[in-house]
């Protein structure tokens, strides 16, 4: 139908047209961490203890999470606070102060496991050290981003990358090969279950696990222990 227009134009605004798609459903935006969540009645805690050879005693690492959109398809469970204990009072000023700038940063929000690499590039000026399993820390700092970076994989902040069953079946299979070809005694298992121990004497430090197990295998640099390769 046309409309004439008798008067001056002075302004106009465009007119959605009605959408026949059904209204949007009430349901509330899912709650993502951030600094205004006020610390609830109950947080799930679990605790891990470690004990670098360079203290004589050993720390009690806390971390408490919170459950986020809980009973709802949108439940997650998030670091919100975490606490280091230890008889050991040398650690005592700089031990809190980590304690609180991490758990700042965990009720922060966003992404927070820039966290877990921060830590581990800790070195401390005396040199680093080897905890059971042959595996090397550079730091103490460093192995509690290595027990953190362990809790975000637990709760699946961080995606594990565990070598599949195959893979473990063809790193077991070059290491053996390896091993006969060079009389080596076949490495005996961790505390955790995993083949970490006796590793061959010229073996280097591996840059992905930190444990001195990167030999050469078929002309390629391979880790015995993770089974990183520089050939892919």
């Amino acid at each position: 139908m046309t409309v004439k227009i008798d008067k001056r134009i002075i302004g106009y605004a465009v007119k959605k047209a009605a959408s026949s798609e059904q209204p949007a459903s009430n349901e509330p935006k899912p709650v993502e961490m951030n600094e205004t969540i006020e610390h609830p009645e109950f947080l799930l805690g679990t605790t891990y203890k470690i004990k670098p050879p360079i203290s004589e005693h050993a720390l009690y690492i806390t971390i408490n999470d919170i459950i986020l959109n809980e009973d709802t398809d949108h439940e997650v469970r998030r670091p919100y606070e975490i606490f280091i204990n230890s008889k050991a009072m040398e650690h005592f000023q700089w031990v809190i102060a980590l304690t609180r700038v991490i758990s700042a940063v965990f009720r922060k929000g966003g992404d927070i496991t820039f966290l877990v690499e921060e830590l581990r590039s800790v070195y401390d000026p005396n040199g680093g050290y080897y905890k059971k399993g042959g595996i090397f820390m550079p730091s103490l700092v460093a192995e509690i981003g290595a027990v953190i970076e362990k809790h975000m994989k637990a709760i699946g902040l961080i995606q594990s990358d565990e070598m599949s069953d195959v893979q473990k079946r063809i790193l077991a299979e070059k290491r053996a090969e390896f091993e006969a070809r060079n009389s080596q005694p076949k490495a005996e298992a961790s505390e955790s279950g995993e083949e970490s121990g006796a590793f061959p004497a010229n073996a280097t430090l591996c840059k992905k696990c930190n444990a001195k197990s990167v030999i050469i295998l078929d002309n390629c640099m391979t880790c015995l222990n993770c089974g990183d390769s520089k050939c892919g």
